[in-house]
This record gives structure tokens, sequence and C-alpha cells, in this order.
């Protein structure tokens, strides 16, 4: 996603977003331990969105 994307949602939404992203992370990684998973270019995308949502969220508390 991009930061525009997630910061046109609510602060609901991104924690949504955020619980689907890191458990999409967690799947991906034991792929990876099972030998599965073939892209591993999905766990950089999935953690960069991560910290997005993180970031949005952190300059929002900040500004409150």
């Amino acid at each position: 996603m991009k930061p525009a994307e997630i910061r046109d949602l609510t602060d609901e939404e991104i924690n949504l977003k955020l619980r689907e992203k890191e458990a999409a992370l967690y799947n991906l990684r034991q792929q990876v331990r099972s030998g599965q998973l073939k892209k591993h270019r999905q766990i950089r995308s999935v953690k960069k969105d991560i910290a997005c949502m993180k970031t949005i969220t952190r300059e929002r508390q900040l500004k409150k």
C-alpha cells in the first residue's frame, strides 16, 4: 500500500490492516521454513507495509 492510501484510512482501519499484514508476515515466514515460498520479495513488501502503517499511526499520536 502507498502511504497516501494509508493516510486516508481511519485509525481502526489501519489497526485492522496492520493485524492482517502481521498475520500474512507470519504465514510467509512459515512458508520459508517449510521451503514452500518461491518469491522472497513478498516478505520485504509486507514488512514495508507494516512499517509504513506503524509510522503513520505514530505520526497521528504525536499530533494529538
